[in-house]
């Protein structure tokens, strides 16, 4: 197979793409026309027609799907296909209100698997790796979307699933895992917890980490990369088009989109206007071959920028940048834009006398929005006393001042005292 798990799509022309693209946007925008009464009643409402779908500017004239839609129609509103044809169902991790049901063919899963499988392969991983999975195996689609890639490619898979993270690591170690599925903020707490073993992470087989399932900005790369001795690489995806899979990083990290099975958009998030490549705004997907569920022009929320370069891989799928944050996460304190992604650059800028955990606190004095952050000293800096703590302080403030505008007061706590992530890092307290 060489550089590419399926070198035909990989580098596929951008003419032929687009005609396989416009292709299967017909079938499924009529599939979800005749299959799901969702599809039907929106389609209905906005005036169009499934044959209006003549070329891909077309598709921005048919109707959004949203995350309330999917719960509205919980739980088999958006399943197209007879319980007898479906294989398996997957849920959101979200813990508040109706989860989001993802329902999936035999032939889905397949599509999913060789997604997952093409990504992997990009970012090295051969059929002689021993990986160690670190996602939950249960509802949640991380776990099973990277186990079913690896397995695909031919590597030892190795379902240590979340938490336990002396145990992971005696795996790791004990097991001589060359690669390592985790979230990224995972990853640091088992760098972490390794180094208070005394044992070096750097010194074991392990070569490559691939990381997801939450926003992780190129600063918090390279501090996983330093902690660990690895490449670390990213996969984003989301429950509601397959899971992990949509895109990957390849070699030189940028993020190739699977657009022979996700359509992509950009968007702006308050005007709904189609946005042209290289504009930042909300990213938008449209499943090209899902048979259970095919969503149609799903926002997403994710704020990114799309890029059609060429890249030094070689592959010619479209590009698009790191997730910047969700558009319902970002912040808004004083009338000033904030993502937590953009705070998260500026501290890990100071990584040498500071931890990468950190929690963002919103209150409200009045009428007024008030931000603070905690970060975290390093043993250190603990050490150093409470002068050199606040000038680190008014340092890390300053910097935030310069970059966002606004005054954001920084408390350094000592070692130890945020809560260490096994999943998912929760990093805004708001209080409001």
């Amino acid at each position: 197979m060489g550089d590419y798990w399926d070198e035909r799509w990989e580098t596929l022309e951008l003419e032929e793409m687009e005609k396989f693209q416009l292709l299967r946007l017909k079938e499924q925008v009529k599939w979800a026309y005749e299959k799901i009464p969702f599809y039907k009643h929106s389609f209905d409402a906005k005036g169009v027609k499934p044959a209006d779908l003549e070329s891909l500017e077309d598709i921005k004239n048919f109707p959004f799907t949203l995350k309330t839609d999917l719960r509205y129609n919980y739980p088999f509103g958006f399943c197209s296909v007879s319980m007898d044809e479906v294989a398996r169902i997957h849920v959101s991790s979200g813990t508040t209100g109706k989860p989001i049901i993802s329902f999936y063919t035999k032939e889905d899963i397949d599509q999913w698997t060789e997604c997952m499988a093409r990504g992997l392969w990009a970012q090295g991983i051969r059929p002689n790796d021993i990986v160690q999975n670190t996602y939950s195996m249960g509802l949640f689609t991380g776990g099973l979307g990277f186990h079913q890639g690896s397995e695909r490619i031919g590597c030892a898979v190795i379902p240590a699933s979340a938490g336990i993270t002396e145990r992971q690591i005696m795996l790791m170690e004990d097991f001589g895992a060359t690669v390592l599925f985790s979230t990224p903020t995972y990853a640091l707490t088992i760098a972490e917890r390794a180094e208070k073993l005394g044992k070096d992470i750097r010194k074991f087989p392990l070569k490559i980490g691939c990381f997801g399932a939450e926003p992780w900005t190129v600063s918090m790369r390279k501090e996983i990369e330093q902690r660990m001795g690895i490449k670390a690489h990213e996969h984003y995806g989301l429950t509601e088009l397959m899971g992990p899979g949509v895109s990957f990083s390849c070699e030189d990290y940028k993020l190739h989109i699977n657009e022979d099975h996700i359509y992509p958009e950009i968007i702006d998030p308050v005007t709904e206007k189609p946005l042209p490549l290289g504009s930042q705004g909300e990213l938008v997907l449209t499943a090209l071959q899902r048979k259970a569920m095919p969503l149609i022009r799903y926002r997403t929320r994710d704020i990114t920028t799309l890029r059609r370069e060429e890249c030094s891989c070689g592959r010619r799928l479209i590009m698009m940048d790191k997730v910047l944050g969700r558009s319902d996460d970002m912040l808004i304190v004083k009338g000033v834009n904030i993502f937590p992604s953009q705070i998260e650059d500026i501290i890990m800028s100071f990584s040498d006398m500071i931890e990468p955990h950190y929690l963002i606190h919103l209150k409200r004095k009045g009428y007024m929005d008030i931000i603070t952050v905690d970060c975290e000293a390093k043993i250190d800096l603990f050490n150093a006393g409470k002068e050199k703590i606040k000038e680190l302080e008014k340092s890390i403030s300053n910097r935030l001042f310069e970059t966002i505008g606004i005054d954001i007061p920084i408390r350094i706590v000592e070692p130890e005292s945020i809560i260490r992530s096994e999943g998912k890092a929760k990093r805004v307290i708001d209080e409001r």
